[in-house]
């Protein structure tokens, strides 16, 4: 079933570190803590995964708070969030400030100065790829201490603490995860920068479909 937990953590960026390297030299998890009331919280954002055959993706860039409403204006602390469109709840694959493009409006490429302005309108958000360590990279950079930050996930069963902070929708048949599949649940890592925007780090893994039903299944 889809997740019953989701929501957001709203505190404050103590501290960041990372897993040891294996013998291969990879990262498994980037861990982080969370000041908030309820006490510190320990997160990790996973940039491996459980499978040898399956890699990381992700995207950077920084968003307007305003289309993150009403998230960001919640106190601090943790809040669940209803996993619909307009409850502040973060969808890769829908939400239109996290998605890479729209619909096409034409069948081919517009010309240069039209491409232009939807880029400067719309910019492209298209997922990155690459090893464990680049990824660890990527998100390390959103991660600066002291700064605002928000957590999109769900808590740990035990303990303060956020997990399942990436796509949670689009796992193939069969894997451990397709039962967790849903819509209106993905999990991201935001900070708010001192002009009051906020860098966005969101991940996927390579095995993760890009288009899906409203169950959260692969189309």
């Amino acid at each position: 079933m889809p997740l019953d937990d989701y929501g957001v953590l709203s505190g404050t960026l103590h501290r960041r570190d990372r897993d040891q390297p294996d013998a291969l030299g990879r990262w498994s998890r980037v861990r982080f803590e969370v000041d908030a009331p309820e006490g510190r919280h320990h997160c990790a954002v996973d940039v491996d995964s459980a499978e040898p055959s399956v890699g990381i993706r992700w995207k950077v860039f920084t968003l307007a708070a305003s289309v993150l409403e009403p998230v960001p204006a919640l106190p601090p602390g943790y809040h669940r969030l209803a996993t619909s469109s307009g409850s502040g709840a973060l969808d890769l694959l829908r939400h239109p400030a996290l998605v890479d493009r729209p619909g096409r409006l034409f069948p081919r490429r517009p010309p240069a100065w039209l491409q232009h302005l939807r880029d400067r309108l719309s910019p492209p958000r298209p997922w990155v790829g690459g090893s464990p360590l680049d990824a660890t990279g990527a998100v390390e950079a959103v991660l600066v201490p002291g700064r605002r930050i928000l957590v999109f996930g769900r808590p740990y069963g035990q303990g303060p603490g956020m997990r399942d902070i990436h796509q949670n929708q689009g796992d193939p048949p069969g894997s451990p995860w397709w039962t967790q599949n849903g819509i209106w649940q993905d999990g991201a890592v935001l900070t708010r920068r001192p002009d009051g925007r906020y860098d966005v780090f969101v991940s996927a893994f390579s095995d993760q479909a890009d288009q899906t039903d409203t169950n959260g299944h692969p189309a």
